[in-house]
């Protein structure tokens, strides 16, 4: 069996998905450690996760193992690491309720634009645009941010803490608003077809 074959077939045994898949294994302990206020130990654990994020893309291009499991399970990854961390961030009181709720809420309604758009036109390619991507890091840094200031206190950690959170409410609701503007105009484009469909 061939390279090419062995991956069609098993698409976990892939490099890039064993990474994405280990990112999901590491949340249970990451969370553990925050909640028992080891924030040493919780910024290394999501320095972790955040090269296994950073290399399985890299790595998925450069192995030629790029699967459609892989192009799901990545940002699927990545949105439950981030939003689970806000909750629990925001249990321990450092992160406020409001930067938490405008997160889930995009969140959810980017889903339920989603599913409406996928039932209606049958459009599946919800590429990120910039907004989206700007607003990621803008969330990793942000959490970075609010355990490294558990861990050293310093005032500058405190003042980039400060600013990633009030860029992830900025560019949450800024996402958000470019989102529905392309859903709005992809409702009214034609729907996607397999070759040969009618």
């Amino acid at each position: 069996m061939t390279d090419s074959e062995n991956i069609r077939s098993n698409p976990f045994r892939t490099t890039p998905n064993m990474l994405t898949l280990l990112r999901i294994c590491l949340m249970p302990f990451l969370v553990a450690a925050i909640l028992e206020s080891h924030y040493a130990l919780g910024f290394g654990l999501f320095v972790v996760a955040g090269l296994t994020d950073a290399m399985d893309g890299t790595l998925a291009r450069v192995l030629k193992q790029q699967t459609m499991l892989g192009q799901y399970l990545d940002p699927v990854a990545d949105k439950l690491l981030l939003s689970t961390l806000f909750l629990v961030l925001t249990y321990k009181g450092l992160i406020p309720a409001r930067v938490t709720v405008l997160v889930f809420g995009r969140d959810v309604g980017i889903l339920v634009v989603s599913a409406i758009l996928y039932a209606a036109v049958g459009r599946r390619d919800f590429s990120p645009s910039i907004f989206g991507k700007a607003n990621t890091v803008a969330q990793v840094s942000a959490v970075a941010a609010v355990l490294l200031n558990q861990v050293f206190m310093a005032h500058w950690v405190k003042v980039v803490s400060a600013w990633a959170l009030g860029a992830t409410m900025v560019l949450t609701v800024a996402s958000g608003l470019h989102y529905a503007w392309t859903a709005s105009r992809r409702l009214g484009a034609p729907a996607n077809h397999p070759p040969g469909a009618k």
